[in-house]
């Protein structure tokens, strides 16, 4: 599968933005972005060009799909399905997105980050509305319930986890107990709600180039609770 498998920080560097996606180091001294404010590679330095138009929207774009860890062909599928709902397409996009399973787990500081909240769902330390859940793209609608499953809240993982996400603070769309280890979905966010640091109508503006997305959503692609596809 063609997951990224580089130095994380390196993405961060490369978008010259914090992604979080390394929990507790994106915080601390030692984040990358902090000592090297710079592209990686032998040339990062000297690069000062000015972007095109479409340079910016391809930014944009790779920005937003490497922040939830996303692959290309996924992204459009979530694009397409984003253009279906009624509403701007690059809001409902977001929507999307930070519906998915590993993001509502990291949201609700079950998780460091989410590339390791996607990890705990995958070894199935989770349930919706009751019933064991491994699919981190499972999209949740207002009402699920997420929930550590009871054998893992005893865990010194989750234990330490939730400690250290105390002092997070609450979301509007989001309902947290985690002494009990659930959260509720109360309603899917708004924009003004997310705080991914892009323009989503560039992204807009990037896909709108072409007559048609290039991913169809087939029946096969479907979840129970939503949107899925193989590479999670």
């Amino acid at each position: 599968m063609a997951r990224y498998t580089d130095a994380t920080c390196r993405i961060c560097r490369r978008e010259g933005e914090k992604l979080f996606l390394k929990g507790d180091r994106c915080y601390s001294d030692k984040c990358a972005l902090a000592r090297r404010a710079y592209a990686p590679g032998q040339h990062g330095q000297g690069r000062n060009r000015k972007l095109s138009e479409y340079g910016m929207q391809l930014r944009e774009k790779q920005k937003a799909r490497k922040y939830y860890g996303i692959l290309e062909g996924q992204f459009e599928g979530y694009f397409e399905l984003a253009t279906k709902k009624q509403g701007m397409t690059g809001e409902n996009l977001l929507k999307i997105l930070e519906s998915r399973l590993d993001n509502v787990v990291y949201r609700a500081g079950f998780a460091m980050s989410r590339p390791e909240a996607r990890q705990l769902v995958k070894h199935s330390h989770f349930t919706v509305n009751g019933k064991k859940v491994n699919i981190p793209s499972y999209l949740l609608k207002a009402g699920d319930v997420v929930a550590i499953r009871e054998k893992s809240m005893s865990l010194d993982k989750f234990k330490a986890v939730i400690e250290a996400n105390s002092s997070k603070p609450a979301l509007n769309w989001l309902s947290v107990d985690r002494a009990k280890g659930t959260a509720t979905v109360v309603n899917l966010p708004n924009r003004d709600e997310i705080d991914l640091p892009v323009q989503d109508h560039l992204i807009v503006e990037l896909y709108s180039k072409y007559p048609e997305p290039s991913l169809t959503i087939t029946q096969a692609t479907l979840t129970i609770g939503g949107y899925s596809d193989d590479s999670d």
